[in-house]
Order: C-alpha cells, then sequence, then structure tokens
C-alpha cells in the first residue's frame, strides 16, 4: 500500500508542480503544461557541478571552475578543483589547490572528505578529458583530507584512471570505478584506501558512476557496452546520424562472493547518473529526450516507467538527494548556455526520506518483450 501511495503522490506532484521559486514568468503558462517543484541556483559561485551533501544536509561539495585549476585544453572538460559550501552559496572553501578535480564525496561518518585530483601527475601525465572515456585523465588519483583540505592523505597510486568514488553510509568502504587500458570495471576499499578489491571483470561492459543504497552493502551504476558505442558510432558515422548509446542501470552487492547483478532499467537508450533516494526504494536517472534534451527523472528500483522531475530546455543532470530526502542538488545549464551551475528543488512532497526505508526490492521487473542480455553473465 505504501508503494501505491508513493507512486500516486509523484504522478500528482507531476501533474501540480509549482514554478521556481527565484523567478516569475513573463507569462502565465497554459495550465496543462508541466512546471517544476520549487527551485532555485546556488548563488555566489562561478560555474560548477556535481554536487553532493554533507551529513547535516546543508553542506555541498562540488567541483568549481577554478582559474589555479590545471587547463586541460580546448573542448575538453576541466579547470575545476574542489570546493564545499552551503546550499544558500555561503562559507565557500576550496579544499584542492592544484591540478584538476572531479567527483567528490563526503564522509558520513567522521569530519572527512573524498575528491579526486590529477595534482601529482600535472607534469609527468597528459591532462585527458573527464567527460571522454577514450581520453580519461590516466593520472586522476583518489584523496582524502579534513574538511578544510588539511591533512591530506592519498588513497590510489597508479597510472590509471580513478575517479568516481563514493562513500557507503556506514562509513566503512569506499566504491570507485579504474579504467585500465581502456577497459573500466568498479573497484572497492576500505574507507582508509587499504584492501582495494576489484568487483567485476567484464572486457566489453563499461561500469562506473556507483552510489550506496542505505544498506551500505550494495550499489546502483551505470554501464555500457564498447561493443555497442563502436556499433553505434559506425553506424552514425554511415547515416549522418546521432543515435543515443544504449546504457542502462544496474545494481551489485560489493559484498560476500554472490554479486548479484541486477538490471534496474530496461531501454535501449541512454539512462545516467543514478543517485538513490534515501528511502532505498527510489533513485534519480539522466535520460535523453525529445531534441537531445537531458532531463532528471525518478525510477523506481521494481522497475515501471520513470516520473520526470525537471523540465529545462538546456543541460540537467548530476542530481543527489539530501540525506533526509527533503532537497536535490542538481547540475543544469540555461538554455543557450554552455555554463553548469547547481540548483537545489524542494523535493519534500515526494516523501522519499529515511523513514520510509524498508529495503530495496530484490529486482524490477522488466516490461513486456524485454530480453535478457546473455552477456549479463559476465557479472556473476
Amino acid at each position: 500500500m505504501r508503494v501505491f501511495k508513493l507512486k500516486c503522490a509523484l504522478l500528482l506532484a507531476a501533474a501540480m508542480l509549482v514554478g521556481a521559486c527565484d523567478e516569475t514568468p513573463d507569462s502565465e503558462p497554459a495550465a496543462s503544461a508541466p512546471r517544476e517543484l520549487p527551485l532555485y541556483k546556488i548563488p555566489n559561485l562561478p560555474e560548477n557541478g556535481e554536487a553532493y551533501y554533507a551529513p547535516d544536509g546543508e553542506r555541498l561539495i562540488a567541483q568549481v571552475k577554478d582559474s589555479q585549476a590545471q587547463d586541460p585544453g580546448r573542448g575538453k572538460v576541466g579547470g575545476a578543483l574542489t570546493y564545499t559550501f552551503t546550499d544558500t552559496g555561503e562559507d565557500i572553501r576550496r579544499i584542492n589547490d592544484r591540478g584538476m578535480d572531479a567527483c567528490s564525496y563526503f564522509y558520513p561518518d567522521q569530519p572527512r572528505l573524498l575528491w579526486t585530483s590529477t595534482r601529482d601527475h600535472i607534469d609527468d601525465m597528459p591532462a585527458g578529458n573527464w567527460s571522454d572515456d577514450a581520453d580519461y585523465p590516466q593520472g586522476a588519483e583518489l584523496y582524502s583530507s579534513d574538511l578544510d583540505g588539511g591533512n591530506v592523505t592519498r588513497l590510489t597510486d597508479n597510472e590509471y584512471y580513478d575517479a568516481e568514488a563514493t562513500v557507503s553510509p556506514d562509513g566503512q568502504w569506499i566504491v570507485f570505478g579504474r579504467q585500465i587500458e581502456g577497459n573500466a570495471d568498479l573497484w572497492r576499499m576500505r574507507a582508509d584506501g587499504t584492501e582495494q578489491t576489484q568487483l567485476t571483470f567484464t572486457k566489453d561492459w563499461q561500469e562506473g558512476e556507483a552510489y550506496f543504497l542505505p544498506d551500505s552493502q550494495t550499489v546502483i551504476f551505470r554501464a555500457w557496452k564498447e561493443s555497442e558505442k563502436q556499433r553505434v558510432a559506425e553506424q552514425d558515422r554511415k547515416n549522418g546520424t546521432h543515435t543515443q548509446l544504449p546504457m542502462n542501470i544496474f545494481s551489485l552487492k560489493i559484498l560476500g562472493a554472490d554479486r548479484d547483478v541486477q538490471p534496474r532499467t530496461f531501454t535501449n537508450d541512454t539512462n545516467w547518473a543514478p543517485f538513490p533516494a534515501p528511502d532505498g526504494r527510489h533513485f534519480l536517472v539522466v535520460r535523453i529526450i525529445e531534441g537531445g534534451n537531458w532531463e532528471l527523472f525518478l525510477a523506481d528500483m521494481a522497475g515501471g516507467e520513470p516520473v520526470r522531475l525537471t523540465y529545462n530546455e538546456g543541460w540537467d543532470g548530476m542530481g543527489a538527494f539530501s540525506p533526509d530526502g527533503k532537497k536535490m542538488v542538481f547540475t543544469r545549464s540555461e538554455p543557450g548556455s554552455r555554463a553548469l551551475y547547481s540548483y537545489v528543488m524542494d523535493v519534500s512532497s515526494l516523501n522519499l526520506g529515511p523513514e520510509n526505508y524498508a529495503g530495496a526490492p530484490p529486482n524490477a521487473t522488466p516490461p513486456d518483450g524485454w530480453t535478457p542480455d546473455p552477456d549479463y553473465a559476465a557479472w556473476q
């Protein structure tokens, strides 16, 4: 009954969304037009994105454009350093002072930060490009520090791409992505960087962006197949088209002998950047709709059609919930602009808080006619 009520609440919210609280439209849209839940742009910051909440539900950690950051070169994504700040744009602190940074996170059980940087490979390795898996920064390493950026500890030490790291809710484990000779897999390690253990061993599947469910033992992640990427690229080259890369969301047990990989989305297009809700049942996913428009949706671990949360002609992605499930921070570009900024949406009406946690469904119900990929066996 709780699931039915929550689904109805989501559909009702989607139909009755109110406008953004920081601006008034010049003219009222038609009554039937969808409108977003209340949101605002975090002030006082230069370009920034991929923000995640601290345990207090007020502070955020993100990558912020900085003139002191390593420049990856024209047309490449980079040039940012790790910062923390409140979701009202106050108490802004730069955590790292060199290299170029990516994915970062708060340790939930202690006053420490986890972040990714090329700071120790500025001179000896190419900068690379955070947004191109064929050119990922091979000098990317994982670090932890205190809340002011002091007492830095390097957690990885190699010449591979290490990034996309998150910490389990109980603070014991870090799961991260590592790319070796062009092949990406998921790894885990203790919170102090010890016991680094490979979790997936797939030659075709490219796994990454893993986030923990509330049980601290299960993650959801996105994956695509390199063979499919090459096939789509060749098809587009011949036809002059631009086809979405088939990419789906999966869950994975990171502890124990049984990996128990389960598909959670089932489409033949892009499902990207998952982030679980504190209720353990729902998760954010980025999908590309008509006109190449990237939008955020709320999906159910049990399957079914996701509910759209953002309505913006610019780019929306990389969403994350506050620990109480009442706020969602995400990255947005305005229509006609490529500059990215962090926004906060009030999602308290969606009832996604930890008080609703009852464990994640063991699997999702696929749509009629769906056929499992025979290569799923590569994960077991």
